[in-house]
């Protein structure tokens, strides 16, 4: 295994309404290799603007670790998999990181451009 630039990698954040739909999620990225590990967290309390008024909400949190280029696919997915009209969906640079672990969530990813 080559070691990659940790700038290949990026960490996905989403948030889930709910344990059942967050492993749905986690299980379908990973077994469809657009993510090599999800991170399901503990439940959180979230608090936001929605449609002009304040909300607050119990969600559960992702981690969701995959590559670069295949952000747009992922992406995708996430969102057609996502009960959410407007789902947290942010993505962000790895600036560093054990080049052993890099090299593995890079090989454990697939995109299309492959």
């Amino acid at each position: 295994m080559n070691p990659i630039p940790s700038n290949d990698c990026l960490l996905v954040v989403c948030n889930a309404p709910d344990e059942k739909t967050a492993e749905r999620i986690a299980t379908t990225l990973v077994a469809e290799q657009l993510a090599a590990c999800v991170n399901i967290l503990s439940p959180c309390r979230s608090v936001y603007r929605w449609q002009g008024a304040v909300e607050r909400a119990e969600e559960i949190p992702l981690l969701i670790k995959t590559r670069a280029d295949a952000y747009p696919q992922l992406e995708a997915r996430l969102a057609a998999l996502h009960p959410y009209e407007v789902p947290e969906i942010v993505a962000l640079p790895v600036a560093q990181g054990l080049p052993s672990y890099l090299t593995w969530v890079s090989n454990s990813v697939v995109s299309s451009a492959e």
